[in-house]
Formats: C-alpha cells, structure tokens, sequence
C-alpha cells in the first residue's frame, strides 16, 4: 500500500460520508487521482461504497472500510510507528556521536 492509499483509507475512516471533492483536498491529489484510488481501493476490498442520494437529489457515494481495510490501515499503522522509531533511535545515536565530537574539539557551548 502506498502512502496515498494510506491517507484516503484514514480518511474515509474518520468520516466516512466524505465526497470525492473532499478527500481531494485532504490528501492533496486531483478528483480523478482520487477516483482512481477509491478504485484501487474497492477493487482490494478495502473499501465499499454505497449510493445515496443527497438533500439536493444529487447521487453521492458512502465510502467505508471493510474488515479487510481495516487490518490493512492497523498494519500500515504499525509498519509507519516502526519506522518512526526507527528512525528516532538513528537520529538519537547520531546527536550523541555529534554532542562528543563538538566535546572533543572543545565547543563545550553548541546545544544539540
């Protein structure tokens, strides 16, 4: 999964009734980038749609995730935690081997 279907998966998991012109603005791709994903998405069973029709006699669309989106964002979720910390401890280490070398060369006052 990719970070864009990650995004529209929480997306449509925090509010389901979003349209398509919404998720365009909340994850940054045009209408027809996220059709294609919502495509993609359905086509995984990660998402359903259902058809309504608005105050306005407008058809709209229902996006919600299945069992299977679900796992697939809890997954997601935990693989981008991993990842952070990951790269936390990297970072941690890295100030540490620079806080001694500052200390080595006597530049006792550059806050790390």
């Amino acid at each position: 999964m990719n970070e864009t279907e990650f995004k529209t998966l929480r997306e449509v998991a925090g509010k389901g009734s979003i349209s398509q012109r919404e998720l365009s603005k909340k994850v940054g791709l045009s209408l027809g980038g996220v059709n294609y994903i919502l495509k993609e998405l359905m086509k995984k069973g990660y998402i359903v749609a259902q058809r309504f029709k608005n105050s306005n006699h407008k058809v709209g669309y229902i996006y919600a995730l299945t069992p299977q989106g679900i796992n697939a964002r809890i997954k997601e979720t935990q693989f981008f935690l991993e990842r952070t910390l990951e790269e936390y401890e990297r970072l941690k280490i890295e100030m540490e081997e620079l806080r001694r070398v500052n200390e080595n060369d006597g530049n006792e006052d550059v806050l790390l």
